[in-house]
């Protein structure tokens, strides 16, 4: 089936040129002057057919980056490639951050505009083979958390509170951004209890429609009303001896927290147009990205309910304050997307790629990054993950040119070192034979034993003095310590930082 692609640009020349580049590549052309438009084409075909839209920033009336955040607010996920005239950074970051998945400077190349949207396709296409795979994939709540990956210290307190909330049956209430990762924790609370291999039924509470809220989480019984066909038993009792986990928690209408209330204390549902209660034995977990106090302060959430949910409180970080964890974070999603996409063909990141990704505050968090590392292995042409794979955040990084493309790389095959060592990096430069160790900081010694700390952490300092040419600045802030800090530690291991610069690491 020809792919559609949705052309919104008010200038009837450059929409033109556009449209005929398209239709030479063997696309479907669909055309729009003014953003209003463009989405009046969404409403009228339901945004099925649509495959990717090419859109115009600079319009009057409704401009591109408007309309993004529309078709976004009505849920069209379709991929957008924005246009922009040369100097227009500024324009490009906004439409990046608005969610845009790629960019092409005016006047417009035709061949980098099929190739733009022929990348869109393909990632498009295989998200939708991965969604499919997830849909079909069993929600036992098998993880465990040891399949979390937690290298910083505010990710360790998440694991030990969530060991210990395992341990019972009490109420959990997860808070943290959206992206955080607050699901994959309740699924390693189930993993870790003694519900493992029971159900794990999860409810995105802020997606249901407030008119289908009660029915969808309690039940129904056919002809309760009008629309009810058939009887539905409801969220609850599918999580009857296993977990129901409600996420957005925060977002359910003040009536349905009434009959949640109740359903916590007694243990017991009502479905819609049922003459008796439902007896239920469920483990809950609560999450919300919302503040729930001051939801309660304005009325729009419960005090009762609040204090019910909140008995255990565990709150998850956002990634911008766990850079340590981005590292492994990164070689994870490299190591599964990579054999599941490419058959293993990419094998790491280039060191300048992965700093860009650390310095980033990644406002969507884990599932931001997961996205823009699925996007990059699937468009990357080698084997190493350059900062020309991720231009969404290129463009957000202090502008585009971000050096050499030739550097050091951190591979996948040393994830299991990092997983061990947190803070032991192996790097290990493209340029060198696999089996070659030169850049390498060992955490075993050649019998096999760990090393001392004192030895990794000499070492480490004299590799980070060397890779970053001495300056001592940079040094400090990848060790993640102070220059104090730093110049303490090189009196006591004895370190001379002038000589230090210019020497290479003993074998």
């Amino acid at each position: 089936m020809t792919a559609s692609i949705l052309v919104v640009d008010d200038d009837p020349v450059q929409r033109r040129l556009v449209e005929t580049a398209l239709v030479k590549g063997g696309y479907e052309v669909i055309v729009a002057d003014s953003g209003e438009a463009g989405l009046a084409a969404f409403d009228g075909r339901g945004g099925g057919d649509i495959a990717v839209v090419v859109l115009d920033l600079k319009m009057p009336g409704m401009g591109g980056i408007a309309m993004l955040e529309a078709m976004r607010e009505r849920g069209f996920d379709q991929p957008v490639i924005v246009l922009t005239a040369q100097g227009g950074i500024d324009t490009v970051v906004s439409a990046m951050r608005a969610g845009a998945f790629d960019f092409v400077v005016k006047p417009v190349s035709p061949d980098k505009l099929v190739t733009a949207i022929s990348g869109a396709l393909k990632v498009e296409a295989l998200g939708s083979v991965a969604k499919q795979k997830q849909a079909k994939s069993p929600s036992s709540g098998s993880m465990t958390f040891n399949d979390l990956i937690a290298a910083s210290p505010a990710m360790e307190r998440v694991l030990r509170l969530g060991r210990k909330a395992a341990a019972s049956n009490i109420p959990i209430l997860i808070e943290g951004e959206s992206g955080v990762g607050k699901e994959m924790v309740a699924r390693a609370i189930q993993g870790g209890g003694e519900r493992r291999g029971k159900p794990f039924v999860p409810v995105n509470c802020g997606a249901i429609p407030d008119n289908l809220v009660e029915s969808i989480l309690f039940g129904h019984e056919k002809g309760a009303f009008t629309g009810a066909t058939e009887k539905h038993v409801g969220k609850f009792v599918e999580a009857n001896t296993g977990t129901l986990f409600l996420d957005e928690i925060g977002d359910l209408p003040l009536d349905v927290q009434v009959k949640l209330l109740r359903a916590v204390q007694e243990g017991e549902v009502d479905a819609v147009g049922a003459r008796a209660p439902i007896k239920v034995d469920i483990r809950l977990i609560s999450a919300t990205h919302r503040d729930l106090i001051q939801r309660v302060k304005d009325g729009m959430f419960r005090e009762d309910l609040y204090y019910r949910l909140n008995v255990f409180p565990i709150h998850v970080p956002p990634l911008r304050e766990r850079a340590d964890d981005i590292p492994l974070l990164v070689q994870h999603f490299i190591a599964k997307l990579g054999k599941s996409e490419t058959g293993g063909r990419v094998k790491g990141i280039a060191a300048r790629a992965l700093a860009m990704l650390e310095a980033y505050d990644w406002p969507g968090n884990i599932r931001q990054l997961e996205n823009a590392v699925f996007r990059a292995v699937v468009l990357c042409e080698g084997e190493i993950l350059t900062p020309d794979d991720f231009p969404q955040i290129r463009a957000q990084s202090d502008g585009f040119d971000l050096g050499e493309s030739v550097e050091p790389a951190i591979r996948v095959d040393t994830v299991r070192s990092l997983r061990a060592e947190p803070s032991v990096y192996a790097v290990q430069s493209s340029e060198e034979a696999p089996g070659n160790d030169a850049g390498t900081v060992k955490a075993l010694d050649d019998k096999g034993n760990v090393r001392a700390l004192a030895d990794v952490e000499s070492e480490m300092i004299r590799l980070a003095i060397d890779h970053y040419g001495g300056q001592m600045s940079e040094v400090a802030r990848r060790l993640g310590i102070g220059r104090s800090t730093l110049y303490r530690k090189l009196k006591e291991l004895g370190i001379d930082p002038d000589t230090g610069r210019a020497e290479k690491l003993a074998s």
